[in-house]
């Protein structure tokens, strides 16, 4: 039984230096897995990286310019709208001046026609 005893005790023994084994690979690995992951990284994502944040500039950039340039473009569209409204209202009044001007002639004409005519019979 004693040699039973002791052999469970270097099986048990034997297990924890193969846990311990197995562990200490396993960190291994881990740790090579993370160096490749660095170097995969430092290598091809922050190029990327770089890349993609230097297009982002440009497209905040190019947004900034396009919103400029759509609030200078509608600064000059109501600037002719308001322009056209006014020569609208000139043109109007002046229009309706001389209408009534010329209105004014033909019935003084209507008025002096009748007049005449009237007399006449």
């Amino acid at each position: 039984m004693a040699v039973a005893s002791i052999l469970e005790a270097l099986v048990i023994v034997g297990g924890g230096i193969a846990a311990v084994l197995v562990f200490r690979k396993m960190m291994a690995l881990v740790d090579h897995t993370l160096a490749l992951v660095n170097g995969i990284e430092a290598r091809q994502v922050a190029p990327v990286m770089v890349r993609v944040n230097a297009i982002l500039d440009d497209v905040h950039d190019v947004t900034t310019r396009v919103k400029e340039e759509t609030a200078r473009a509608d600064q000059a569209i109501h600037s002719t709208i308001d322009r056209i409204d006014d020569t609208a209202a000139r043109v109007r009044t002046n229009v309706r001046t001389r209408a009534n001007t010329l209105v004014g002639y033909i019935r003084g004409a209507r008025a002096v026609l009748e007049t005449v005519l009237s007399h006449g019979t």
